[in-house]
């Protein structure tokens, strides 16, 4: 019988960030705590999202409802990292960088992990930016993905063309 196997990566659904982005622009120029505070949010590069306020509260408030829209979309916090505020004129500014992929670090400490707790018929191949995960059981497949669920990462992991 043929190993079954599935792979682990670490995206973000550029769909959705945009979709948070978009909500987010709309409550800053709806929300009466934001009138005349000069609260915006742009999106610089795929990576990159710029928010800035007149002062440093507001771009810090308007951060907190940012995360919030991508939470509502699906989107894990843990793929935002936001810079300290900074002043640039007369406004404060937040660059925030969406992480997205797999270092060789976390591929490591993964991978280890699962060489560790799993089954041990599990074998576990770091591929670029992503790991392929494969076993002739089926089960203890599903044992591997709990037990990477259960495990407290700093960055989101999703499981992919699981066969």
């Amino acid at each position: 019988m043929a190993d079954s196997s599935f792979d682990i990566v670490s995206k973000i659904d550029q769909q959705e960030v945009d979709n948070a982005i978009n909500q987010t622009s709309k409550e800053l120029d709806q929300r009466f705590d934001f009138k005349n505070t000069g609260a915006e949010i742009e999106r610089k590069s795929d990576k990159t999202v710029e928010l800035s306020a007149g002062t440093e509260e507001r771009v810090k408030a308007a951060l907190d409802v940012f995360k919030e829209k991508l939470v509502k979309r699906g989107v894990s916090l843990k793929t935002l990292e936001p810079a300290d505020p900074r002043a640039s004129g007369k406004e404060f500014k937040i660059l925030c960088t969406l992480k997205e992929g797999i270092n060789q670090e976390q591929a490591k400490k993964l991978s280890k992990l699962i060489r560790d707790e799993a089954p041990k018929s599990v074998k576990v191949q770091i591929q670029g930016e992503e790991l392929r995960v494969s076993s002739k059981s089926r089960d203890d497949l599903q044992d591997t993905i709990t037990l990477i669920k259960e495990s407290s990462l700093d960055f989101p992991v999703q499981f992919v063309n699981y066969r």
